[in-house]
């Protein structure tokens, strides 16, 4: 009876000690419908066009519904090497600080399209290594499958490794919903195209 007592009391001392998920329950649906569902408007608006729809550009400085989606994988692809590379230093929780945005305010103003912004080159779509929407597309599928996996059952934590980007201070957890913020604001690009008074009828 004793040692059933002493070993109910230790499994109940590790069980106040040991620590909580780092994402609230809240912060992991959030990030998880995010991702989600901007995916698949991505998918939605893309789906069925013809290669005249993909390729019409309503002026020659403005992109062409291919050359928005890869411009969308290939800034994933380097969002998520950056986070990833932050997420395996050590936590620096020190620079919480530094960040100057809430959730909420990075993701309507990432989202918001009347903010015009000039992309890097390197991230420009006629330098990027995809050389088709469809190429583009699978590798972001895939990247977006891993990642969102990954949010659903990371222990790691996000919220204590901040990173330091060309457009300010963000922690780990913000910087994956700045990917998925980022995607809808080129769906939403993606969706000036079609409403274009040019854009081919089929």
């Amino acid at each position: 009876m004793k040692q059933t007592v002493f070993l109910a009391v230790i499994l109940a001392t590790f069980a106040f000690i040991a620590p909580n998920s780092p994402l609230t329950k809240k912060e992991r649906k959030a990030a998880i419908d995010l991702l989600k569902s901007t995916e698949n408007d991505l998918l939605g608006e893309v789906k069925g066009l013809s290669e005249a729809q993909l390729k019409y550009k309503p002026s020659p400085d403005r992109w062409s519904v291919e050359e928005c989606v890869i411009h969308i994988a290939t800034t994933e692809e380097m969002l998520w090497q950056a986070t990833d590379a932050g997420i395996r230093q050590p936590a620096n929780p020190e620079k919480r600080s530094e960040i100057k945005m809430t959730d909420e305010q990075l993701v309507k103003g990432v989202e918001d399209r009347l903010q015009k912004r000039k992309t890097s080159d390197n991230l420009k779509p006629e330098n990027s290594s995809f050389k088709s929407m469809n190429e583009a597309l699978e590798s972001l599928k895939n990247s977006r499958g891993k990642l969102t996996a990954y949010v659903k059952s990371t222990a790691d934590d996000l919220r204590n490794h901040v990173l330091t980007m060309p457009f300010g201070s963000l922690d780990s957890y913000q910087m994956i919903l700045f990917i998925a913020a980022h995607n809808a604001r080129h769906t939403q690009q993606i969706r000036e195209v079609k409403a274009d008074a040019g854009f081919p009828k089929n």
